[in-house]
């Protein structure tokens, strides 16, 4: 195995202030944000221009790097918006970001002219599939480009040798799969007028569909296994937390994780399974091999739809794709994470609902993770209760173990 290589960068999603900053105390090197406006996930939280400026304070802080996204398919009305926008994200100084995440050209050139200290990556919406399309955007001024999901390990190694050494290859390595081309899918603006490539999507490729031929309407063909109907379109989670090495050795230079909308808790447990494989492995690579079934099993405890290698070792087949649901796995439950103390007694906003005498899990930075039994709950006032109900109630517990800020809870559910 080749260990010549820099380690590589490990990249989160944070939708919001709470997500990354629990990426970035968990493991992550750099977290990619959205702010309300220009990014393709217009139902996650996004972050209103003071709190990405928070965002990255914290993360620089830390030594992170946070990188925002404005990689929608721009109209001609966006234009002027999208040039205000990198103006006020130029004004942040030392805290504007350290990367713009950019599809289109008409926004890149904007970019270019209003932000030209802030570094340009290409999005996997721009579907780069090849090393002409690579030297075209280093040519252009950009720094990095995100690998097309379609691209398989050869590819990728391929596209390594026939650019420039400095310039880097971001790549998916976990989360959901989209099935139209890098993402750029069309069925939901074409069924309910919400446009993927404006943040809007629907997840339309989801939802349950039968054939029907146009001479005989109402005469639904069946195209799957049972009375229920098929998920045409329902890939299975990629997953490469077992594939480390050949990675690095392809040249990927950014594992790049998706999920703006998911949790704190699914943002700490993938950054921290990733995080221990990539130092485990660049520590001894025995290490890593004797431990890969240690990363995927925590790696499984983040809610997931099973898992796939995507097209990075052969194309995907029926096998890589879910049929009979279209459900995420979710095997543990967010409960809260620890902000303080008081009085012996630890501050966290409930996040779902527990009781006094439930056995949870509380799971740090550095791999622990610790089983414990609620012995306590109380309200702010100090008045005890037996269960936390209320949605992001601020409560104080008692674990009867000492708890750290940034400490998680999550309770496992039944199968």
């Amino acid at each position: 195995m080749n260990l010549d290589r820099r380690k590589p960068e490990l990249l989160m999603p944070a939708g919001d202030l709470e997500t990354l900053k629990i990426g970035v105390m968990y493991g992550a090197d750099a977290l990619y944000i959205g702010g309300d406006m220009y990014g393709l996930r217009a139902k996650a939280k996004n972050f209103s221009m003071e709190e990405m400026k928070e965002g990255i304070a914290f993360a620089h802080s830390h030594g992170k790097k946070v990188y925002v996204t404005a990689n929608i398919t721009a109209h001609n009305n966006d234009l002027e918006g999208i040039r205000k926008y990198f103006m006020e994200l130029r004004e942040f100084g030392d805290d504007k970001p350290d990367a713009l995440i950019i599809t289109d050209p008409g926004v890149f050139s904007i970019a270019k002219e209003v932000a030209p200290e802030i570094e340009i990556h290409i999005s996997t919406q721009a579907n780069n599939t090849n090393y002409a399309t690579y030297r075209f955007w280093y040519n252009m001024g950009a720094t990095r480009v995100v690998a097309a999901r379609e691209l398989s390990l050869k590819e990728i190694a391929e596209i390594r040798k026939n650019i420039p050494e400095d310039m880097e290859i971001e790549a998916f390595v976990h989360g959901a799969m989209c099935i139209a081309y890098s993402g750029r899918c069309l069925l939901s603006n074409y069924f309910t007028g919400r446009d993927a490539n404006l943040g809007e999507c629907t997840h339309s490729c989801r939802w349950k569909y039968h054939l029907v031929e146009e001479k005989r309407p109402g005469m639904y063909l069946p195209i799957e296994e049972n009375e229920r109907g098929t998920y045409i379109f329902n890939s299975k989670d990629l997953c490469m937390i077992e594939y480390i090495p050949e990675l690095i050795n392809a040249g990927v230079n950014s594992f790049k994780v998706e999920g703006r909308m998911k949790t704190a808790l699914y943002v700490a447990t993938i950054a921290r399974s990733y995080r221990k494989a990539i130092d485990d492995y660049f520590t001894d690579p025995k290490l890593y091999e004797e431990n890969k079934a240690l990363y995927l099993e925590e790696a499984k405890k983040g809610v997931n739809r099973q898992f796939t290698t995507g097209f990075f070792f052969n194309k995907p087949t029926y096998e890589d794709q879910i049929y009979d649901r279209s459900t995420y796995e979710k095997s543990y439950t967010y409960l809260g994470t620890i902000t303080g103390e008081r009085d012996g007694l630890y501050n966290l906003e409930q996040r779902n609902k527990f009781f006094v005498g439930e056995e949870i899990e509380v799971i740090r930075p550095n791999w622990e993770t610790i089983k414990a039994v609620v012995k306590r709950i109380t309200d702010e006032e100090g008045n005890d209760m037996d269960s936390c109900p209320h949605p992001k109630q601020s409560i104080y517990i008692d674990l009867g173990v000492k708890l750290y800020p940034y400490d998680i809870l999550r309770r496992k559910e039944q199968a």
